[in-house]
Order: C-alpha cells, then structure tokens, then sequence
C-alpha cells in the first residue's frame, strides 16, 4: 500500500445516458440520469483506493450545498480530502455529460466558476506524508511553482503529471515531474497522428506514457518504447473516465515496483475493465 496524493479538481458531472448521439438541433431523451462527482485526478484516486491504496487530494471545494456530492463519494471511498482549500465564493465545477449507448463514447460540455489551487495552499500541505504526488495538468503557472518546489525541497518524492490538453506554456514543465501521461487528443493538438511519434519527439528524462484508446497504449523509458494492446470488454458500455483509470492503474503498479512493461499492460487492462461498466465501482487487477 502507498500513500498517494493527488493535486487536480473535481467536478459534479451530470450524466445523461442516451441511445445515440443527437444531431444538431435534435432532441432525444435521456435513457437515465445521474449527479456524481468527477473530475480527473479524483477519479483516479477512487480507483487507487479500490487497488489498496491510502489516498488524498488537494483541490478547490466550495462552501456550497453541491460540494457534499463530492465529500460524501470521497467519504465513501476513504478519500482524505482535509488538504483541501475551502472557499465561500463561487460554485463547483459542472460537466454536463452524454453517453452514447450506441457508442459508448461521451461528449462533455463543462462549466466552472471556481478557482484552481493557488501554489500558496500546496507548499504548506505535509507532503512528506506520501510515497507518491499526481497532478493534473492545468492552471499551468500555479502548477509550474508546485513542480519546481517540490523538485527543489523533495527531490526525493516520485510524481507524475497527466497532460491531457493543450495549455500554453505546459511543455515547459515537462523535465520535472518522473512520469509523463500523455492522451491522444494532446498528440493530436500538436500535430502527432500516432504515439510513438509523439514519445519520440520528448527530451524529457522520465518515463513516459500515451494511450490511444482502441490501439492500447505506449510507453517510453530511455530510448526504448514499448506497447501494450487494448483489452476491450465484450461490449464498451461507457469510456467516461477510462484514461484516468489507465493513470491510476499505471501510478498504482510503479508504486507496486512492477516494470515499465508490466506496468502499461496492468493499466491498460484496467482501462478495459472500466469501458465495459457504468462508473468506477468494483474495478481491481
């Protein structure tokens, strides 16, 4: 077991499962609908507490009455979230979210009005508490400071940095965190039609990773690049939150000493393991 912080936002995500996609100015109607919290980083983190891990997060909660969505599912997850920066003013970050049942693929259209955590929070958080220190790449400034910080006050403390999106100046930090996540849309953005390209135009040090949905992922350690297929299930029911599943898996194998390889391909199957259900509940090795 490892103790894991992790430094990123969360959400109220409402979720509207639907047959299909609708076009433009078409309407359909909601097969189901729920509100649960999200978020990237925490949701990586309810999947490493269900992989045995002790886990933390440090984020912006607002005192309003949709933050006790997220408390009460970090309750329910023995999430620790007393590193949070507590704030009167605002309202919790919303993604209002279509799943295709067709598909399983989702569609988010989000909304906030929250600030991100401030640097001046994270440098008084006790963070020789954790064996490991996973941030969610935004807000890049602020998590610029965190970064250097934490590289030049504990050199020591392995941590990892999802880049999901594009962000001016991001590319910047890339030489300090120990491990890289990179997503496809990310590749993307910045002109790669496929992983290995983008792996192989890095110079930064760490290890590092891109997923790429039904190809599986890739993983880089030095010059070597390695692969792991996809492990699909026998239907795809829902793909919302499975590259935060793969960073969980991924993060949660490391700490576990398992090799880069072993390490991808764990991912990579819980990543599967997640496209073929409804949320993050029961998903373990």
């Amino acid at each position: 077991m490892a103790r894991i912080l992790a430094v990123g936002i969360a959400t109220i995500d409402i979720i509207n499962r639907v047959s299909h996609y609708p076009a433009e100015d078409d309407e359909v109607r909601a097969l189901s609908q729920k509100q649960v919290r999200g978020g990237n980083a925490s949701n990586s983190l309810v999947v490493l507490s269900q992989l045995g891990h002790q886990c933390a997060w440090a984020g912006v909660l607002i005192n309003e009455p949709d933050a006790t969505v997220v408390e009460q599912d970090f309750d329910r997850h023995q999430i620790d979230y007393r590193s949070a920066l507590r704030l009167n003013q605002g309202k919790m970050p919303t993604s209002y979210i279509s799943v295709s049942e067709e598909s399983g693929s989702r569609t988010i259209v989000h909304h906030r009005d929250c600030p991100e955590l401030p640097f001046a929070h994270f440098k008084n958080l006790a963070v020789t508490d954790f064996d490991w220190i996973h941030f969610e790449g935004r807000n890049v400034e602020e998590l610029g400071q965190m970064l250097h910080w934490l590289r030049q006050h504990y050199p020591g403390i392995p941590c990892s940095l999802e880049v999901e999106k594009p962000r001016a100046g991001i590319e910047d930090l890339f030489n300090l965190p120990d491990v890289l996540m990179f997503s496809r849309p990310y590749a993307r953005s910045r002109g790669f039609d496929n992983a290995q390209a983008l792996l192989k135009a890095q110079s930064a040090p760490g290890l590092m990773t891109c997923s790429w949905g039904e190809d599986g992922a890739w993983l880089r350690r030095g010059e070597a690049i390695m692969h792991s297929p996809a492990f699909p299930p026998a239907r795809v029911v829902d793909t919302l939150g499975a590259g935060d599943t793969f960073n969980a898996g991924l993060i949660s194998a490391l700490v576990n000493d398992q090799t880069p390889k072993q390490a991808l391909e764990s991912a990579c199957r819980l990543a599967g393991q997640k496209c073929g259900q409804h949320g993050f509940e029961h998903l373990s090795h």
